[in-house]
């Protein structure tokens, strides 16, 4: 079946004379991890999942090659050689594990950022960030061959460390690209105007590092499609830069991804966008190279994104990295011809890029392990000493992941779910436009839990009496939460709902169709994030003529460090959603609404047929109450607890089955 399936995906490639076992890698991001600058033990169990999982060649993370490159409170010491030791300990763990080692070094250029590295950017020109708001400094002959030597240099340290290769990072309009794109270099040396000198610098920098770290190094290229910006490389451009570094041999492999500091939602697509968006560039770098081997990267999130863009000759790599960031055994899973076992990346950007844009190391919503590896074991389970007999009391996120971990870890299960199926009000945000990936995922937990021969009993509303009945070992109260009754906004704190008497319906309501909304409808988001917006975009596609009010100065304020407000605005202005920013509803009546500027108090009318209310739910914790007036234990789990998003629900789940 895997033979028919993914043939081309699970041919083996060399590298330098490196095997890769399958065609699949895990590509470089920042995981964001060190700690005074050097790498863990988050760092070894991290890197490690994943080359159990069945990986080809795992990317490390970004090293910083100069001061003046570092990114992140998370980023690795640059031009320091006590890094060595403490790499040596990732590397084995990869390499020792079936995988290839290879580390990306890179350097921002005039994207820098002051507040980490309190160091100037430094550029081919001069031009301001698309970091922030400073500017950078014009590169000087002495600072250009500083820079190339700290590339030289990193490279060295990594192959003392152990790394089989260095993948060069040219992307994303970082430094090497800055040089590259006429807009960005406006120099009239011997490093600027002709494609010779503007390519001098990365063909330098790679030149060496092969001299210095020998034939047998793999050194990679990392590039970028960005189509949409006039001033940056366009496709034939950037084939043509591909063609001049290959026909030197300079490179090994090149790796093709999308997106910049232009449009930077693009560099990790959330799931507004079309899958399997590297392989456009990738197939022209691939007509272009006659040597080095293409990666196509970008939103290839399964087995089958990746066959497919293999089988269309796109790419002779591919990678996938939020996919196995969700799921460190996808490899595995559909080497074995289990695929359908695989959890899948929902595209989501919330404890990935979401955490990472907060200067955290990254996690992921649905695989609490990533980060932990080192701590909870992976996404591997340790079966129980004495297995128990445990009941799950709600299936939503953190029922279904506290069922399922605790019956892969030996336990006998119940989860008892009141309603006549799986999920929670998570599956009604799977009813949102393009988020049938959240329904996958539930679908996914059902067959798991089928495997797993957990007893799941559909419309059972559990009571005290009905939990003490079952008599179980451990009881998991996962009772979720209740969206509230009227609309308190935080924004006006001395009332607990909008004064007027008109009838106020959650957002939960309407996604799950238990209000028929009319013509008119007003949301009023007071959470900025998926709940309130995806709801407006589901209404405005059902044909709704919807304005949605927020307090917050723009829509989708939450979803900023997703990477995902940009183009969920453009979405709904393509839809006709009319936005009211930094105001509050004072009245509503059932047929108009006043709607108040936070600024300077203003108000205006708004005739409407239905007003919806996004907010914060209130835990449903009346069981949780009742088994602890009757003394009965219990461990109480997710948004029965507090409100929250998923991924603390289903970190909870997983929490409380490993301590089992």
């Amino acid at each position: 079946m895997t033979e028919r399936m993914f043939r081309r995906l699970f041919t083996p490639a060399t590298l330098r004379g490196k095997k890769l076992r399958n065609r699949i890698v895990f590509g470089a991001h920042t995981a964001n991890m060190a700690e005074d600058g050097l790498p863990t033990e988050r760092h070894v169990g991290y890197y490690a999942e994943r080359a159990i999982g069945g990986a080809g060649m795992v990317v490390v993370e970004p090293m910083p090659v100069h001061q003046a490159a570092v990114l992140t409170r998370g980023n690795f010491r640059p031009s320091d050689d006590s890094v060595v030791p403490h790499f040596r300990k990732v590397t084995e763990a990869i390499k020792d594990n079936g995988a290839v080692a290879i580390q990306q070094l890179y350097h921002v250029g005039q994207h820098a950022d002051a507040d980490n590295s309190y160091h100037a950017g430094w550029s081919p020109s001069g031009l301001p960030s698309y970091h922030d708001s400073d500017g950078s400094h014009r590169m000087t002959e002495a600072d250009i061959e500083e820079t190339i030597d700290g590339f030289v240099q990193a490279a060295r340290r990594c192959r003392e460390a152990g790394f089989d290769g260095v993948e060069v990072w040219a992307a994303y309009h970082s430094m090497l690209d800055q040089f590259w794109t006429p807009w960005s270099n406006r120099r009239d040396d011997r490093w600027g105007g002709s494609l010779e000198n503007r390519t001098r610098m990365s063909r330098e920098v790679m030149t060496r590092i092969r001299k210095v770290c020998g034939e047998d190094f793999i050194v990679g290229l990392a590039i970028n499609d960005e189509p949409d910006v006039g001033v940056a490389l366009q496709r034939e451009a950037l084939a043509e830069i591909a063609d001049r570094h290959d026909r030197d041999h300079l490179m090994d492999y090149v790796t093709c991804g999308t997106g910049s500091y232009f449009s930077f939602e693009k560099i990790i697509p959330p799931f507004v966008y079309p899958e399997k968006l590297g392989a456009d560039l990738s197939a022209i770098i691939k007509s272009a190279v006659r040597h080095a081997l293409v990666t196509a990267e970008s939103h290839i999130r399964t087995p089958e994104n990746a066959e497919s863009v293999l089988s269309e000759g796109r790419a002779d790599l591919v990678s996938i990295v939020r996919g196995q960031i969700a799921d460190p055994h996808l490899a595995n899973k559909a080497a074995a011809g289990h695929a359908e076992d695989i959890r899948g990346c929902l595209s989501c950007n919330q404890m990935c890029w979401g955490r990472r844009s907060r200067d955290y190391w990254i996690s992921c919503v649905i695989n609490p392990s990533a980060g932990r590896e080192w701590e909870w074991g992976g996404d591997r389970f340790t079966p129980a000493e004495r297995p128990k007999r445990v009941l799950v009391v709600g299936g939503g996120p953190a029922g279904l992941e506290a069922a399922r971990v605790a019956a892969e870890r030996g336990h006998r299960v119940v989860l008892a779910e009141a309603s006549d199926r799986l999920g929670g009000q998570f599956r009604l945000a799977g009813m949102q436009p393009r988020r049938a990936q959240i329904t996958d995922l539930v679908d996914w937990y059902q067959r798991q839990l089928a495997q797993l021969q957990v007893d799941v009993r559909y419309g059972q509303y559990m009571e005290a009496d009905d939990v003490s009945r079952e008599g179980a070992d451990h009881v998991i109260v996962a009772t979720g939460s209740l969206p509230p009754d009227g609309a308190f906004q935080r924004v006006l704190p001395q009332l607990d709902t909008i004064p007027g008497g008109g009838e106020v319906h959650s957002a939960e309501a309407v996604m799950a169709r238990e209000v028929r909304p009319g013509k008119r409808v007003i949301v009023l988001d007071d959470g900025g994030n998926w709940k309130g917006c995806g709801t407006v975009w589901r209404l405005a596609e059902d044909g709704h003529e919807l304005t949605l009010v927020t307090p917050d100065a723009l829509v989708g304020k939450e979803l900023q460090r997703m990477a995902a407000d940009a183009p969920l605005r453009r979405a709904l202005v393509r839809l006709g959603v009319r936005f009211v920013t930094e105001s509050a509803v004072t009245h509503w009546d059932g047929r108009t609404a006043t709607i108040a500027s936070l600024l300077d108090g203003t108000e205006r009318q708004a005739e409407a047929d239905t007003l919806v209310f996004a907010g914060t739910n209130l835990a449903a914790d009346s069981l949780s109450a009742d088994l602890d007036a009757r003394k009965i234990a219990f461990t109480a789990i997710g948004d029965c607890t507090a409100a929250r998003q998923a991924a603390f629900a289903f970190y909870d789940g997983r929490k409380a089955a490993l301590a089992l």
